[in-house]
Parts: structure tokens; C-alpha cells; sequence
């Protein structure tokens, strides 16, 4: 998730749609009297912390990205081709989407466009689509991300030597149109024409090597084979050594890392993410067999990127991260949410905790693996150390709002509230409740409700009370029927600790 704060700042743009006409009236659909005439999609899915995410009518199945991008000019040409089924009779729909766009068709008829709102990208197909009916959208587009504002802010980040598509929970309008919430997952290609010289990084594996195009340009391209969510699809323009290996299940890895970082954030950079194959084999034995194609990381210039995040396959992580030595407690984090976050996609953002509060405890699982500190001692430590009016406690984990999205009870507190639930069930009960909802939610969207449910179902106990104390409640659970302190001395923190906190402080920054 992310993690260390950066400050973006961009020039608003007035963004306005530019109509095509059509090529013929759109047909006419007979209406019976029985069913309603085609309407159309709505400009989001509902969800109740971002309303106007998404949209609804239509579900897509593959996104085609095909770009070029000059990291000089920062100037982005592409042609995005989805293909998705409508799931209502659709007489026009949303596009998220920022940049200027020059022409869309719709089944191979030009559609008339235009721009609601700061992203919503509104298409009239020049004919109407059946439910069930199949929709290819073709959207050409171009434009220069760094200045276009959505937000109230730019989520597309410029580096010394190129640029980064990599944002959390908005990324995709500023490279790419789509249906842009976590229910709407789909394949991808994105394939990438740059600059001889320079890397273009994304999700994946690689279906061919880069190929040399003319007039300097080197096009890159990368194959997402199982469902993705948009914001996880992210894009990585500049100058790194790609390292590729292939782990002992025979899974490719693609690591990068910018020619930027000096030699001692290189040094820590390799000594942590090398071990990307290792620490998810050792993940698979906690979670389950890992739901991806291929593995990887890439690390950003520093100075540049302001967080780390669970991109599909390929998490991405500021240099930051290894200004002290290696990290491995990042490592971990990011390759947790590959199951939790990634495979089990959120099915409304309110939901967040079962992303960050899962990942933060494979990193207490991973410290007590190594003998640095016990689940259990890191939970005490957590517990004595925040004192009862802490954002920590202050905070629903189930429900923390917009502010608080990325907060201490999210990553923290979520993390107590599992422990809470080993303790409660014992570690054959909560272990397998963990890998079941790993298997049977694979590539699924999921909700606080559903993992209370399966917990309950798998341990045979009730257990609202301890969810209410500590998830749904927004004050300092009591523990063994003490209040507040649960020791009187002075906590000892674990040895493990010192690293999870200094990751823990730029994971909490958004």
C-alpha cells in the first residue's frame, strides 16, 4: 500500500470532449411493452466512499493498451481497445478516463463523446447494445498526464528520466480509459513504444523481448493473464537494470531497478527484493498457492515515488525503503496483498482493512518465522504504546472513511483484530480460515461480512463480539476485562519491530 508522503502539485486544465459524428442514426430498437427501453449506464458503481469510481451497464473482460511515451516531453499517444459485455440494453455509457481524447468506436461504428465532470468520459454508440450483447470500445487519446488534474491532484509521476503510473485508488485515467473500480477486473497487454535506451515496465510476464522500432524507438510489451483491477495495472518509463530469473515452481521474475539509486539503496534494494521468490514461497505455505503468473519488484529513482504498492505481480517500492538497509518487512507486506488485495479484491473501499490489516500481519507472521518477535509481543507492544484517544483507536477499521483510508487502524488495528481472532480460535482454525478464504475467494471481490461469516462457519464459534470490539468500534477494545493499559511496566519492543515501524510510517502517509 502506500507509504511515504509526496506532494503533488499540477496546473489545472478546463478538460473538454470533442464530439464525433456519426456515421449512421443509431438503429432503432423495438420496445415491447413489457421491457424498458435502453438507458443509460451510470457514471459510477455505487461505492459509498467514491461514488462516481467506475461505472455500471457494461462489464469488462480485456483491456488492449497500446502506447508511445517521450519521457522529454512527457507527452502520452495511445490507443486503448476494451472489450467488455453490457449487462443492461445500453443506450451510452462512462469511460474514467483524463486525457484529450481524439475519436472513439463502438463495434466498429464511430461513437459521438464528450466529458462530464473532471473523468467521466460519456460514449453514445452510434447503434444501442442488447444486454448480454458484446461491446469493443476503441479510444484514441493523447495528451501530456503531468498536467491533466483529477482529484485535485495529478497521480501521475514524473521521474528524472521518465514517468510512473502507480496510484492507489486512482491511477488509471491518467494513461488509460476504463471501468475504474476494484468489481470490474479484466486481463491486459499494455505494450509500450519508447525511447531506444529506456525501460518500460509493467504487469505481468513478457509474451515477446522488446522490438526495435523505427525513427529511435523501442516498443515493450507486457501480458496480464489473470484478473486484474485497473489501479493494480501500473506503468514503470525510465532507465533500470531489469533482472529476470525464474523461482523453483518456475514462475518468471522480473526484477527493475533505476540506474538512479546509488550504491548503498541499490545494495539494500537487491538484498530485499531478490528474496521476492522466497518470501512468497514461504507465503504460500500461510496463505496458500500463489494466484499469479509471474513475480517480481521494481524500485523507483529516489526522491520520486512517495509510496509502495501491491501492483498485480510486480509491486513497486520507493527507494526510501532501504535509506537504513535491506527491508524485507516491505517485501512481505507487498507480496501479502497479492492474495489479499490483489487475487481478493475489495468489494467497496470501506473494506480496506482485509488489503492492510492482512499484509501488516504477514509481516508479524514473518517476524515470528525469523525469531525476531512473536505475533503476540508485537500486539502487546502495539497495545501498550497507544494510548486511548490514538487515531489507532479512534478509528472503525471496517468503516474509516475517506481521511483515514490508509491510517493506523487500517494497517495496525486490522492487524490486532486477526491476532485477536487467533487468540480467540487457535492457530488450526485461524490458519485455515486463512487459506479458505484465500481458495474459495480467488480472484473475487470480497467484504468484511463475508470473512466474519467464514471465520464463524470454520471455528463453529460466535464471534461478534470480538469483530465489534475490534473492527466496528471506534475506541480502545478492553482486553481480559482491564482497561486501557495492558501492562504497567515499560513495553519492550520486539526486535523486529524497529523495521516494521519505519515501514509502517511511510506505509500509513498517503
Amino acid at each position: 500500500m502506500r507509504r511515504l508522503l509526496v506532494a503533488l502539485t499540477a496546473t489545472a486544465l478546463t478538460l473538454a470532449g470533442t464530439g464525433v459524428a456519426a456515421e449512421a442514426a443509431p438503429a432503432r430498437v423495438p420496445v415491447s411493452p413489457h421491457r424498458a427501453a435502453p438507458a443509460p449506464g451510470g457514471p459510477g458503481v455505487g461505492d459509498e466512499y467514491y461514488p462516481d469510481y467506475g461505472n455500471s451497464g457494461y462489464d469488462v473482460s480485456h483491456y488492449d493498451v497500446r502506447l508511445r511515451y517521450t519521457p522529454a516531453t512527457d507527452r502520452l499517444t495511445g490507443t486503448t481497445t476494451i472489450l467488455a459485455k453490457a449487462t443492461q440494453d445500453l443506450s451510452r455509457f462512462n469511460l474514467d478516463f483524463l486525457l484529450d481524447v481524439s475519436s472513439v468506436r463502438v463495434n466498429n461504428r464511430p461513437a459521438t463523446f464528450a466529458y462530464e465532470g473532471e473523468h467521466e468520459l460519456v460514449v453514445t454508440p452510434a447503434r444501442t447494445v442488447a444486454a448480454g450483447g458484446a461491446l469493443t470500445i476503441v479510444v484514441q487519446y493523447s495528451g501530456v498526464p503531468s498536467t491533466e488534474v483529477g482529484a485535485g491532484y495529478t497521480a501521475w509521476i514524473r521521474t528524472p528520466d521518465g514517468a510512473m503510473a502507480v496510484g492507489q485508488p486512482e491511477i488509471a485515467w491518467w494513461w488509460y480509459p476504463s471501468n475504474d473500480h476494484p468489481t470490474d477486473k479484466a486481463t491486459f497487454d499494455v505494450s509500450v513504444s519508447v525511447p531506444d535506451g529506456v525501460e518500460a515496465i509493467s504487469n505481468g510476464v513478457m509474451p515477446r523481448p522488446p522490438v526495435r522500432e523505427t525513427l529511435g524507438y523501442t516498443r515493450w510489451s507486457w501480458r496480464s493473464l489473470k484478473p486484474q483491477a485497473t489501479y493494480l495495472t501500473f506503468l514503470a518509463v525510465g532507465q533500470y537494470d531489469v533482472t529476470t530469473d525464474t523461482s523453483e515452481g518456475g514462475l518468471p521474475i522480473y526484477n527493475a531497478y533505476s540506474q538512479l539509486l546509488t550504491q548503498d539503496f541499490r545494495d539494500a534494494a537487491e538484498a530485499s527484493i531478490e528474496r521476492t521468490a522466497e518470501i512468497t514461497e514461504w507465503e504460500e505455505t500461510v496463505f496458500g498457492p500463489y494466484p499469479f503468473e509471474a513475480l517480481g519488484g521494481v524500485v523507483a529513482a529516489p526522491n520520486t515515488l512517495g509510496f509502495a504498492l501491491e501492483n498485480q505481480t510486480r509491486p513497486t517500492y520507493a527507494a526510501g525503503f532501504f535509506r537504513r538497509g535491506s527491508n524485507t518487512a516491505v517485501v512481505v507486506h507487498e507480496l501479502a496483498h497479492q492474495w489479499f488485495g490483489d487475487s481478493l479484491a475489495l468489494d467497496a473501499w470501506q473494506h480496506i482493512w482485509l488489503n492492510e490489516g492482512f499484509a501488516s500481519y504477514a509481516e508479524w507472521l514473518w517476524s515470528e518465522k525469523n525469531d525476531e518477535g512473536t505475533a503476540q509481543e508485537i500486539f502487546d507492544y502495539l497495545y501498550a504504546v497507544n494510548p486511548d484517544d490514538a487515531p489507532i483507536w479512534t478509528t472503525a477499521p471496517a468503516d474509516p472513511g475517506v481521511d483515514q483510508l490508509f491510517g493506523d487502524a487500517v494497517y495496525d488495528r486490522g492487524a490486532m483484530a486477526l491476532h485477536q481472532l487467533r487468540v480467540t480460535v487457535g492457530d488450526d482454525d485461524f490458519f485455515e480460515i486463512l487459506r479458505t478464504w484465500a481458495t474459495d475467494n480467488r480472484h473475487g471481490n470480497v467484504s468484511t461480512d463475508e470473512f466474519i461469516a467464514l471465520a464463524e462457519k470454520i471455528s463453529g464459534q460466535d464471534l461478534d463480539a470480538l469483530f465489534d470490539a475490534w473492527i466496528f468500534t471506534p475506541s480502545k477494545p478492553v482486553l481480559d476485562g482491564n482497561p486501557a493499559t495492558l501492562v504497567r511496566k515499560a513495553p519492550v519492543a520486539p526486535k523486529s519491530w524497529a523495521k516494521i515501524s519505519e515501514t509502517h510510517e511511510l506505509l500509513h502517509q498517503h
